[in-house]
């Protein structure tokens, strides 16, 4: 079952206008909106939305959906949703900002009373909406609703959409105390989505004149009709992309949509690249803290789609981190801007209220990466030295203008920077390094070698690094591993022999690296760096189904990859079996475009070979390429392929190369449908 915004070709339901609805169909659209220049880091000076004007949203929603946790499950309920506004209180996530707890699909019966009215769900909320309502508002809260601008929403038990019905229901919304409308786009009927979303607009003005409930309105319309080009005068914020799932592949996909839209963002109109998926555990801690310092330099909405009542602290620790709130929540109200984004080492800065810049450093790639910029480059004046806030470390250092890291694969390194007057007041800020391989075979030795180099305007005095790993690792020191004093721009360079045991079960391990070291008034500061070594098992000799083979990584937009079946929908198994222009392959892998499954090779394979092609699971929806990567070179591609295309034969060399990298590209269209099959996919070693 399929929700929300999730690849709206197959799930949006088009059919002959409802009597009585009167559509404006194949209007022409606006250009396509063109991304910021990448240095930008200011608005433009036109705005081309214009806020409702109305006071609300002039900050980015903060709050909760229930979407994401529980779908349209029995525990989605009146106790449920009580116990999430408890919870907000108890938890401290009120203190933080997150004021709305929205109920989204589900809540309502699938049909309408003899007054044409919506009737609560009996069974989830036995004291009806208000109730509830009442109950969030006594905590000092409020809540939010769930429809459709459709004849139906988007569940497939078909409970009823706004289509026709927008001044009775937005009345009701109001009287029962409502906040927050989030407005989907399915059972559409055809209807221009610029009326549908108008209408549904002017009936929550004409609610709110008579009950004096103001309503925050979110018009989840999938991006489809670019309503960042049209949407500031209808809502405050705005769905730019389809559905996130609990996935690496996802959240970056979403990510790379929203950011080119920075321009049109600002008080009282936001883009939205959908709920927060921290907690859910489709990724790694170090993959969630860059899903929420993403959307927060992104100035986007911080709805929380975990399950509060099951979170662990680590998640509340993501989810309340004041300083990284405190981005997303700045007055100001821009959305950071791409100062650059090579080789997948993004730099996105934003300005702030108080003339400060928040940077992101962000490494979508499998290894650590150094990723670098300065001060002026992200718009601060010059100055003699400038203050670097840590805003994950919560600490303070002093720049003489170089802002960089090196950061752990998939990581995030958020900084506040500022031409801050007492700059020497801090220590001079470090960056650690780490370089060589990131496999290794059990029992074999492997080379690292770490830096440690002073970003500081000060000298970084009586310093020491260290390198450790798991219990049963050898970790030996191969050259000097202290300095009595490093200036500006200088580094410590130490190389480490890391040998893991040889029993060591294929896997990924920790390596750590830190440093001490005092700044020249005798205070002590640190670094610290964790990146992941790999152990490594080459195929065996002869010819090896990938399928039957441990991959490094898999990362895939929508559910996890499959072994021999389709990649289904987002959950784990729920493929079908392999079947492209009507012929099924037992073996192969499932996947979701845009994806990427790497195997480590160990240059002991010469080909890699498979038929590729859109599963017919699709029907005529979806377009994918499909790429080959020996190391760092392509060595074999498709065209883009759809449905249409019958099974192509992919034959490459792959001679000498440790890793191969097996990549889905969407086709250069979105990702829509895009679910790709390496059938037959096999090594040849």
């Amino acid at each position: 079952m399929r929700h929300r915004c999730f690849r709206p070709a197959r799930r949006r339901v088009i059919g002959a206008l409802s009597a009585g609805l009167l559509a404006t169909v194949g209007l022409a659209l606006p250009a396509v909106a063109q991304p910021t220049h990448p240095a930008e880091v200011t608005t433009p000076a036109s705005d081309p939305g214009a806020a409702p004007g109305d006071g609300l949203a002039l900050t980015p929603p903060m709050g909760f959906n229930n979407w994401n946790s529980t779908h349209c499950r029995a525990e989605f309920n009146e106790a449920m949703v009580k116990g999430i506004a408890d919870i907000f209180v108890a938890k401290g996530l009120k203190d933080a900002g997150y004021q709305y707890v929205n109920l989204d699909d589900c809540w309502a019966l699938p049909q309408r009373d003899a007054n044409g009215k919506l009737v609560p769900d009996p069974v989830r909320f036995p004291n009806g909406i208000k109730a509830v309502a009442d109950y969030v508002h006594s905590k000092g809260l409020k809540i939010g609703i769930y429809t459709s601008a459709g004849t139906k929403t988007c569940n497939s038990a078909g409970f009823p959409g706004g289509l026709g019905h927008e001044k009775s229901d937005a009345q009701q919304f109001a009287d029962w105390g409502i906040d927050y409308l989030k407005y989907d786009n399915c059972n559409n009927q055809g209807v221009d989505a610029k009326q549908r979303y108008r209408t549904m607009r002017d009936a929550l003005k004409a609610a709110t004149e008579t009950t004096g409930r103001p309503i925050v309105y979110s018009i989840c319309e999938w991006g489809e009709n670019k309503p960042w080009e049209w949407a500031g005068e209808v809502g405050h914020l705005w769905r730019t992309t389809g559905d996130i799932s609990d996935s690496w592949g996802s959240m970056l996909s979403i990510a790379k949509q929203n950011l080119p839209l920075a321009k049109y963002a600002g008080p009282g109109h936001w883009n939205d690249p959908d709920m927060l998926e921290v907690g859910n555990g489709g990724m790694t801690a170090t993959e969630y803290r860059s899903h929420f310092s993403l959307w927060s330099i992104m100035a986007a909405p911080l709805l929380i789609g975990t399950d509060l009542r099951k979170a662990n602290a680590e998640t509340y620790e993501i989810l309340g981190n004041h300083e990284v709130i405190a981005v997303d929540q700045d007055p100001l109200g821009k959305q950071g801007t791409v100062v650059s984004s090579e080789g997948g080492r993004w730099v996105i800065a934003k300005e702030m209220a108080d003339g400060s810049r928040a940077v992101a450093l962000f490494n979508e790639t499998d290894r650590p990466q150094h990723i670098a910029t300065t001060a002026t480059g992200v718009g601060l004046p010059r100055a003699t030295a400038y203050r670097l806030r840590d805003l994950w470390a919560h600490k303070d250092y002093n720049t003489a203008g170089a802002i960089s890291a090196t950061v752990p694969a998939h990581g995030t390194v958020l900084y506040q920077a500022s031409a801050d007057t007492r700059w020497a007041s801090y220590p001079p800020a470090a960056e650690l390094g780490l370089d060589g391989t990131a496999l290794t075979e059990a029992g074999a030795a492997a080379q690292v070698d770490t830096t440690l180099t002073d970003l500081g305007r000060t000298p970084a005095q009586q310093v020491s690094v260290r390198l450790t790993g798991p219990d049963g690792w050898r970790i030996k020191a191969t050259s000097p591993t202290r300095a009595a004093s490093l200036p500006t721009g200088s580094k410590l360079a130490t190389r480490w022999q890391v040998t893991a045991p040889a029993g060591a079960a294929p896997g990924a391990y920790d390596l750590t690296v830190s440093a001490d070291y005092r700044s020249p008034g005798g205070g002590k500061a640190a670094a610290r760096l964790v990146s992941a070594v790999h152990v490594v098992v080459a195929p065996p000799s002869g010819s090896s189904y990938a399928s039957d083979l441990p991959w490094l990584s898999a990362l895939n937009s929508w559910g996890p990859v499959e072994k021999n079946t389709s990649v289904g929908e987002n959950e784990a198994g729920d493929g079908h079996p392999l079947t492209l222009g009507g012929t099924t392959y037992d073996k192969g892998l499932g996947v979701h475009a845009p994806s990427e499954v790497t195997y480590y090779t160990g240059g002991r394979c010469s080909r890699f070979t498979a038929r590729v092609g859109v599963d017919d699971e699709e029907g005529t929806a979806g377009t994918v390429g499909f790429e080959v990567w020996a190391d760092d070179a392509k060595v074999a591609s498709s065209k883009t392929l759809t449905n249409a295309d019958p099974a192509t034969a992919l034959d490459a060399a792959i001679g000498g190369a440790k890793t191969v990298r097996l990549v889905v590209t969407d086709g250069g269209d979105g990702v829509t449908s895009d679910h790709g099959d390496w059938a037959d996919a096999a090594f040849a070693c």
